[in-house]
Order: structure tokens, then sequence, then C-alpha cells
């Protein structure tokens, strides 16, 4: 048995009835299924990106619902540039609510995707960093990543960095205020954000103001409560995690890295205020919620919530999900709290 077999293999011990979805949700795995995907631990990486997303679903459910699914762009302009990464350029896409003001610097999130470090794109994840502009009032820029097999960790990290490091540069350019930079991700995004807090605190780069880790990959151990009760979910399930892991590493002993195997190994001491989000029918909520443990632990002020009948990928389906919207509106607030521009009562 090789060490990642150890890490991230394991029997599972018999799960009790397993949460099911809500309403909403369990349309849009309906959707989802009815697209005829095949399962990806089956298929090569190249075949797997070609596969549908939860994001198709939710488009398919928009049309049958009469609506276009770019016809409403919660009045966010979307623009794609290419900045510089860790070793050449690299996809970044920036929001920005139509109303801003030309005339002031407005706050920043730097958003990391999801997709096991292997999959997706700027594509599949626009309904979050698109959502989060609007309800947190800020500019985001959504950035893309080297990914596995074709770049082994820690490429997607470095180019996490160097991304934040061209924000920090180059904010005012797009009217973002350097001072008011946020990282945010969603499921391996969650684990760049993270990185990105911890590894510009050891550069002795400007610490971003806030981190929002939405259901991130935080740990190794494929053996928890959430991993045996969730084995096979979907659109998430044990077999994914473990054809992403064979794909992550090129060397075994990478998945202790303290940027992996973060509820174990790192150290989590003098990083920002942060958002962890969670969902209920996902392998990956019990490492989210041992993490945001962890960064209590570690002096960190924290907020957490798991959204019970959601499923991992539920963040940026605030169109037919009312738990994404809810999500979202979660994030916002506790964006707008860091950047001090929420509204507070009287």
């Amino acid at each position: 048995m090789s060490i990642i077999d150890k890490l991230f293999g394991g029997h599972d011990k018999p799960r009790d009835t397993p949460a099911k979805p809500d309403g909403p949700m369990q349309k849009v795995l309906d959707e989802l299924a009815s697209l005829g995907g095949q399962p990806i631990e089956t298929l090569t990486p190249a075949e797997a990106r070609r596969q549908p997303t939860p994001t198709d679903a939710v488009n398919a459910l928009l049309r049958k619902a009469g609506k276009e699914p770019k016809s409403d762009d919660l009045g966010v302009k979307a623009t794609d540039i290419i900045i510089p990464g860790a070793a050449g350029q690299i996809q970044a896409r920036i929001y920005k609510p139509h109303d801003h003001s030309e005339d002031k610097l407005h706050p920043v999130v730097v958003y990391f995707h999801g997709g096991g470090f292997v999959i997706a794109d700027l594509d599949v994840y626009d309904g979050g960093p698109r959502g989060v502009s609007k309800m947190a009032d800020a500019i985001v820029v959504s950035v893309h990543y080297r990914q596995a097999p074709e770049h082994h960790f820690p490429a997607a990290h470095d180019d996490a960095l160097a991304a934040y490091r061209w924000v920090l540069d180059n904010a005012q350019s797009f009217n973002g205020d350097p001072q008011k930079v946020a990282v945010m991700g969603e499921s391996a995004g969650g684990n760049l954000a993270i990185g990105v807090s911890m590894m510009a605190r050891d550069a002795g780069l400007p610490a971003p103001v806030h981190q929002v880790l939405v259901y991130p990959v935080a740990g190794v151990d494929m053996n928890t409560e959430s991993y045996v009760e969730n084995a096979a979910a979907k659109p998430l399930n044990k077999p994914m995690m473990q054809w992403f892991v064979k794909h992550i590493f090129e060397n075994e002993g990478d998945a202790q890295d303290p940027r992996v195997n973060i509820v174990e190994n790192a150290d989590l001491t003098g990083l920002p205020s942060s958002t962890v989000i969670c969902a209920e029918i996902d392998p990956l909520r019990s490492e989210g919620e041992l993490l945001a443990e962890r960064l209590e632990q570690a002096g960190v002020e924290v907020r957490h919530k798991t959204f019970h009948g959601s499923t991992h990928e539920f963040f940026g389906m605030a169109m037919v999900v009312p738990d994404a919207a809810a999500a979202q509106t979660f994030a916002a607030h506790e964006l707008k709290r860091a950047f001090g521009t929420a509204i507070l009562p009287i």
C-alpha cells in the first residue's frame, strides 16, 4: 500500500442514512444527472474537463424557467484579462458592479475557483464571484491557475500567490483599494485562499484583510465522519477525491505539506479574520468544520456556518438554490465587516 493509499484510502465504516438534499438542491442534482455525465473517477483529466458541470445544470433549469442564464448579470460587469502567474500568463476575470463610482477606490476580493486542482475554470465558477461582487459591493478578481496532472503541486499555489501579488501591485489600475484586499475560494480554491494567507504571512507581504473559505480542501483524512456519510454523494464523493489526489502530487510526501494537510500541519497563527462555509452533504464538511476550530484555537476571529440540505458546489447556485443566496449574503456581510463598509444598525 502506498503512502497516498494510507493517507487517502482506507475502508468506510457502515453508514447511517445519509442526509437528503432539500427540494431546490435536489432539482439541480436531478438536472445534472439528466445531462449524462460519466463518473469523473473513470475518466482521463482531459475527458473529465469536458463533462457536464453543476453550472450546466443550473443554466438548464434557468432556461426551462424561461430565463437566459446570461440575461440577468446581477448588475455586474465581467472583463477577462491576462495576468502574470508564477511561470507564465494566467487567465483572470474582473467583476465590478455597474454602479461603482470610478472616482474612488473599492475593496477587492481575489477569488480562486474549485475543481480538485485538476478540472473546472472561470466559467464553471462564475456564479460565486458574480454574486459576491454584487452583494459585497466589491471588485472580485477571479483567478485561474495551472492544473494537475500537467502541473503538479505546488504549481496552483505558486500561481495563486503570484495573482495575489499582482492584485496588491495593480489594484488601483482597476479602481481597487490595495489596502482592502481579501481572499476567497471554493473547494480547492478555498485551499488556495488560505494558502495565500499563510504564504503572504511567511513572505512578509501585506496580509489579506479577510478570508472566505467555502467548503475548503483542508486535510488528507478520507475516513472522517463526512467522508463516511457522503462516500457516494453527488456532485462530489470519495472516489472523485481519490482520483483528484492521484493526479495532484508528483511526490507522495507532498500530501503532508502544510498547504495541503492544513488541519494537522499548518501554523494558523497570525492569519486574517475568517469566514468558513460548509455544506452538509459533502465529504469535505468535517475538515472544513475542523479548520474553523483550528483557526479559532490559533486566535483567529472566525465565523462559520454549515448549510443543511445542501451539497458541495452549492455556493454559486443562488439563482435556483435559496441556501446559496443565503450563503453568498453571509459571505458578503462578513467581507463588508472586514472592509469597514457594512452599514451598522443605529
